[in-house]
């Protein structure tokens, strides 16, 4: 390896690391940015912080996309309301949409795989939504909130839902596979866009 190239991969490297951090910094600002969801229970919120996961994972590949969404989730550490639980949760389920699809589109690159990975990424991630909040949100709102009340927060919109089970799988498990798809979808509409910028390329045929 000449010096020449290794010039470019060390400029490369610092790139990667510089957009890495740059999106991390746009996902905690989106997690402030929620709203309501009028199907849903006052304390479920939508936000778009998933995006520039998602965006990083395919711009530089599925690592810096969960790196992104640790990165994240620790600054959000500084202001958590849940000892962190809440963070942890919003980690494991954002690696699991992002990681997926991050894997498929570096291995066949293409809006096809994109969509695709995504997409699967999305189903992945309202299952494991359902586990998560079942053993780990939930069990620390009970502190906060009553079981039972958010119990009939849930059942003001369906009453046909008896138990908080019945309720992650009938209104979050949805909520955030639509959640998903909506970062997807706005991914698909930019992601040819900024793609040169993320990765560099216009900087690197100006050197």
């Amino acid at each position: 390896m000449n010096s020449t190239t290794r010039t470019t991969e060390k400029r490369i490297d610092v790139w990667k690391l510089t957009m890495t951090a740059m999106l991390s910094a746009i996902a905690f600002v989106l997690m402030f940015l929620e709203f309501s969801v009028p199907i849903m229970p006052p304390f479920i919120k939508m936000d778009l912080s998933d995006l520039p996961e998602l965006i990083g994972a395919f711009a530089m590949g599925p690592v810096s996309g969960v790196a992104i969404c640790l990165i994240k989730n620790l600054l959000h550490l500084f202001m958590s309301t849940t000892g962190g639980v809440g963070e942890l949760s919003n980690f494991i389920l954002g690696a699991c949409f992002v990681f997926p699809a991050g894997m498929i589109y570096r291995k066949w690159k293409g809006k096809k795989s994109a969509i695709l990975g995504a997409s699967l990424g999305s189903f992945l991630m309202a299952a494991v939504s359902v586990i998560s909040n079942y053993y780990i949100v939930y069990p620390v709102y009970y502190n906060f909130m009553d079981k039972d009340a958010i119990l009939t927060a849930y059942q003001a919109i369906f009453p046909g839902v008896e138990n908080i089970l019945q309720c992650l799988i009938v209104f979050n498990a949805p909520f955030t596979l639509v959640k998903g798809l909506f970062s997807v979808v706005i991914t698909v509409l930019i992601y040819k866009h900024i793609s040169p910028f993320l990765k560099g390329t216009n900087r690197a045929r100006k050197d």
